[in-house]
């Protein structure tokens, strides 16, 4: 079969198998020649659960919080919009927070997509490369009118999600398996997440605080990241942010932003 008869049969058998009301394609025969439609049904079936599977291992205090019966569902009609790109399963379902945020019936929950973006970002924490943290020694060896021009350099697990909502409590409520008490959800909260050694952490930021990391983490020196931090929160402390970044293994090094 030529190349161009490959790809057009390739993108034919991929697109039906996440669209159900789309035929088995007239190619996909038996060894005997006739149509292998039943067949290819059980494979666009088994392909759809292990892709509502994959994303119930990534998501699940999502799952949990709209139970499987709805998660299923939402997953579902997230996959007959988005085509895998990867062959690693762990890497499928990038955009299903921004799905969450636009679907219909999940309106009434409007920090569910802020839940899915932190565990999203807790999964790639996960399998971000292992990076030797910044010590604590390391920042206090710097001269003190030098600090201002310090740039630091991001570990490679750590990231940050800001929600209008309280995604960071109801995302750590719904981890396990314990009894979840009500949550009032209406509270702006901030996720910092990091990976200094071995296990996954998720820090609820205080106000100024997500601000102050993202601008660290864009390579702005720590004058200006603190400058903008206070003027987004007066009475945000510098010195225990930074002592609580450090702490969390946020970043790997330190250098100075004049190359000095």
């Amino acid at each position: 079969m030529p190349l161009e008869q490959n790809q057009a049969f390739a993108t034919a058998f991929a697109r039906g198998l996440l669209d159900p009301t789309r035929p088995a394609p007239p190619d996909v025969t038996g060894r005997d020649g006739r149509s292998a439609g039943r067949r290819y049904d059980v494979y666009r079936n088994n392909v759809t659960v292990s892709l509502i599977e994959a994303l119930a291992a990534i998501y699940p205090a999502v799952q949990r919080i709209t139970g499987p019966d709805f998660f299923r569902a939402m997953a579902r009609c997230h996959i007959r919009k988005s085509l895998p790109t990867s062959p690693l399963l762990f890497d499928y379902g990038r955009d299903f927070p921004a799905f969450i945020e636009s679907y219909e019936h999940a309106r009434e929950l409007p920090w569910l997509a802020d839940v899915a973006r932190i565990e999203r970002g807790w999964l790639d924490a996960y399998h971000a490369r292992d990076a030797a943290p910044l010590s604590p020694a390391q920042l206090a060896a710097v001269a003190p009118d030098r600090l201002a021009d310090l740039v630091f350099m991001p570990h490679p697990a750590a990231g940050i999600v800001r929600s209008h909502f309280s995604a960071v409590t109801i995302f750590a409520a719904n981890r396990d398996t314990a009894p979840v008490e009500r949550i009032d959800g209406s509270t702006p909260e901030d996720a910092l997440i990091t990976r200094a050694e071995f296990d996954v952490t998720v820090r609820h930021l205080p106000p100024g605080g997500a601000i102050f990391a993202a601008s660290l983490m864009s390579g702005r020196p720590l004058g200006e990241a603190a400058a903008s931090a206070l003027d987004a929160a007066p009475d945000f402390d510098l010195a225990s942010n930074i002592a609580g970044l450090i702490e969390a293994g946020a970043f790997t090094s330190i250098a100075f932003g004049d190359a000095g």
